[in-house]
């Protein structure tokens, strides 16, 4: 699936990929409050992003990552937040962007990335 979603980046325009992310919330940060079942499957499913993102013969990064997660938590139900962020590198002083799934309190891809990033997008599925 994370193939899937490197080939989707590839070869479809971020507009036309954007309806399928979810409903856009603009910049706000919005959290979901899941059951037991819900946050032990969000958990099951970052652990198979992260593993299998480990081993891709190919680039996994942040992105498809995220796209992976959106389409495993949509097919299981459970609701999502999908964020993208920039941030200046101290170092280089050019922006970082990033991409990074949430579902209630569960990094599902891309971790703990509020404090490090300002959000510039948000997709939701209830």
């Amino acid at each position: 699936m994370l193939g899937i979603s490197r080939l989707l980046i590839l070869t479809i325009t971020f507009r036309r990929l954007a309806p399928y992310l979810g409903k856009p919330q603009g910049l706000c940060a919005y959290s979901h409050i899941l059951t037991s079942d819900q946050e032990e499957q969000a958990l099951r499913i970052a652990r198979v992003i992260r593993l299998t993102a480990r081993y891709c013969p190919w680039v996994a990064n942040c992105f498809p990552q995220a796209i992976t997660a959106r389409l495993l938590l949509g097919f299981y139900r459970i609701p999502y937040s999908l964020y993208f962020g920039l941030c200046r590198d101290p170092d280089t002083n050019e922006f970082k962007a990033h991409a990074w799934v949430t579902a209630g309190r569960i990094p599902v891809s891309g971790g703990h990335s509020f404090q490090l990033f300002t959000i510039v997008g948000c997709y939701i599925k209830s």
